[in-house]
């Protein structure tokens, strides 16, 4: 053969020898028998030798053959010196499938061989790169520390050789790249890094126009147990980051998409990061990032919450310059993903966030109206059980939205129906937070309308026990919140004022489920002959414990500021001998040793001792009284008819009381027999559980 011809037999029986000062003097044989039929240019027998090192060394069965063989491929390129690279395609191969030989000394010759062949070809290596990539990745890892070493001498070549060389094709490599990315490995993920890092340092080749390919993978290495690792990680993803802030054309799209991803990360460092890179990408991106808004929020607004401060800073950084931007629905700005990842936000278990999440709503009111109400019913159901919230700020939050929902009659009306009816679900939400509510709702969308609402949605509710409990506390709020000092105002002058009457009426239709509260509205709007009369229509079932809780309530509550005008009154007992009926009524209505009788006892002994009879009223009015004020002097006076005193006539516009005292005494007459049917029922109910015992 002509191989055999071409290498003696004793060289080849050496290339195989155990010894490997043998295996070295018998290669250098091989290198100058190449290098004289390369010099004659026989490029046939080049190829014989090549083949004969091939399938009868490197591809033995027997380990030192295969030793052999790789330092004879090697001695055989650098006998072929710039005539190597038209013979790579038979030499390199077999080298390579040597590099997963189970055997660690055959790997380590590999290493060796390869080494020496690209230091004689240099440039044309390129064309084995993915593959000389691929095995250099597995070898990294390689269990034996001098294949390791061996692989890492061979690495740094093939670096220098890739920075210098033209014939590189980042195309063809970011494939196998992105395959290795998530690898676990500290050694492969060490080796990746590293090429990664070398490749962007190469101005000709373009790593940056790639980055979404692995920058996923350079993430999840932020969290590896190796600090050396996480730090190599840092720098490279800091480095591309400056780069980005200084390339007037990036991808933002794709790459948001994986830092949104990231962002979640139960690592603190890589959430860091990935909150670091959002915010520049908000600020750099523009128009790019206009369809990922509501993603990128997705991810900010848990980050606000962090148990990590940096963390924290940076994400409401974020979070405020992207609520800063003015984005067009025409851009590709979605509206109802915005709100969808908003409402979701709703049910976090951290208050930061929630509270941003309804700034969001808020601010998407403010800007895009009609696109938010179009899906509003998506949203506000979760407003009300907002309202559940155990922050207070949340809860003043989510009435500021709602009131901004409620800017045309629609909603507003569909808003106070949606309250009434969750006081009705949760009978807690009306004792812990109703008072919060309803005041809110009062500055928010104006007192007298809120209550108007109210009282028209009670006046048809038919769960009277609801009902009787919901005007109380609407009662309760009325007198004593100074947001409702207006309302109270208006209703001073029922008697005087139009305005004043319309509302007294309108709230009357559902205040009469309650006698304290009638009564009580009754002294507001200064009607008080009218509620002496309620006072007498009572009736024995209408005097119960909660009716005295109520009335207790009352004449605590006569002792404020709010009746202060009420008390001055007390001084004319003449021209306000109703007022005085009223109160000596209540008084007949109080037991003897309750704390309320004492206390109303006590305020009517320091009435001035006159007389009730209308002569000595008259009299005392007049001639004991000048020095009083004008207006407490020209104040309403009801005649026993009904009728207003000759100083209002002119202004009086008249309310049919008589007609309001039949409402009222129907009103409790249905809730006398909703009451005895109750009991009924209960009693039934007992009945039956003592008969099955």
């Amino acid at each position: 053969m002509a191989e055999v011809s071409a290498i003696p037999a004793s060289v080849l029986r050496n290339l195989s020898d155990k010894l490997y000062e043998k295996r070295k003097n018998a290669a250098l044989e091989v290198e100058g028998i190449v290098k004289q039929l390369a010099a004659a240019g026989d490029h046939d027998k080049i190829t014989a030798v090549i083949n004969l090192l091939t399938t009868e060394y490197t591809l033995s069965p027997q380990a030192n053959h295969r030793k052999g063989g790789l330092i004879g491929l090697a001695a055989a390129t650098v006998g072929l010196s710039s005539d190597a690279a038209q013979h790579l395609e038979q030499i390199v191969p077999p080298v390579l499938k040597s590099f997963s030989d189970q055997e660690s000394r055959v790997r380590y010759y590999a290493c060796e061989a390869l080494y020496n062949i690209a230091k004689v070809v240099r440039g044309d290596f390129i064309v084995f790169f993915n593959q000389i990539f691929d095995a250099l990745c597995k070898l990294s890892a390689d269990s034996d520390a001098n294949v390791q070493s061996a692989a890492h001498l061979l690495d740094r070549l093939v670096k220098d050789i890739v920075t210098e060389s033209d014939q590189f094709s980042i195309e063809e490599f970011i494939p196998l790249l992105r395959e290795r990315m998530n690898v676990l490995n500290p050694y492969v993920r060490q080796f990746l890094v590293g090429w990664i890092t070398v490749l962007d340092s190469v101005p000709d080749i373009d790593m940056l126009g790639f980055l979404p390919d692995f920058l996923d993978g350079l993430f999840n290495m932020l969290s590896d147990s190796s600090h050396e690792i996480r730090q190599q990680a840092d720098s490279a993803l800091s480095e591309f980051l400056q780069e980005i802030k200084n390339s007037p054309s990036v991808d933002y799209g794709r790459m948001a998409e994986i830092l949104v991803q990231r962002a979640a990360s139960p690592d603190e460092f890589t959430r860091l990061t990935a909150i670091t890179w959002i915010n520049e990408f908000v600020k750099l991106g523009g128009d790019q990032l206009v369809p990922y808004y509501a993603d990128i929020l997705g991810a900010i607004l848990p980050c606000i919450s962090d148990k990590e401060e940096k963390i924290r800073v940076v994400a409401r950084e974020t979070n405020d310059e992207l609520r800063g931007m003015r984005a067009n629905t025409d851009e590709g700005f979605d509206v109802g993903a915005i709100l969808a990842i908003a409402k979701r936000q709703l049910f976090s278990e951290f208050e930061g966030t929630r509270i941003e999440a309804l700034r969001w709503i808020s601010s998407l009111l403010d800007r895009y109206r009609e696109q938010v109400l179009s899906v509003l019913d998506d949203i506000f159901d979760t407003l009300l059980q907002s309202l559940w919230d155990p922050s207070d700020e949340v809860v003043l939050l989510v009435l500021w939205v709602q009131a901004c929902i409620a800017g045309d009659s629609e909603n507003f009306h569909n808003l106070i129906k949606a309250l009434v009816q969750n006081f009705r679900v949760d009978n807690s939400l009306l004792e812990k937070r109703g008072a919060m509510i309803i005041r809110r709702l009062c500055v928010l969308l104006d007192a007298e309308r809120v209550y108007r609402e109210f009282s028209t949605i009670l006046r048809g509710e038919a769960d009277l026990d609801f009902t009787l409990v919901m005007v109380q506390a609407l009662n309760l709020i009325l007198l004593t919140s100074s947001e409702l000092s207006a309302l109270r105002n208006l209703l001073k002058e029922s008697l005087v004022n139009p305005h004043g009457k319309d509302l007294f009426i309108s709230l009357y239709a559902s205040w009469c489920h309650s006698p304290m509260a009638i009564i009580s509205l009754c002294l507001l709007s200064q009607t008080y002959q009218h509620a002496c009369k309620v006072i007498q229509s009572l009736v024995e079932e209408d005097i119960n414990v909660k009716f005295l809780v109520q009335l207790d309530k009352l004449i605590r509550l006569l002792e404020t500021p709010t009746f202060a005008y009420l008390r001055l009154q007390l001084l004319e007992p003449g021209r306000y001998k109703w007022l005085l009926k009223v109160l000596y009524g209540l008084l007949m209505l109080l037991p003897q040793q309750s704390a309320a009788f004492k206390i109303l006892r006590t305020r009517l002994k320091t009435v001035p001792p006159y007389s009730l009879s209308s002569n000595h009223a008259n009299h005392s009015s007049s001639e004991n009284f000048d020095s009083l004020p004008n207006s407490l002097q020209d104040g309403p006076c009801i005649t026993e008819d009904g009728k207003l005193g000759k100083e209002s006539d002119n202004l009086h516009h008249g309310i049919n009381f008589a007609l309001r005292l039949q409402e009222f005494e129907e009103m409790q007459k249905h809730h006398r027999v909703h009451a005895y049917m109750q009991a009924q029922l209960r009693h039934k109910l007992n009945s039956s559980k003592v008969s099955r015992a």
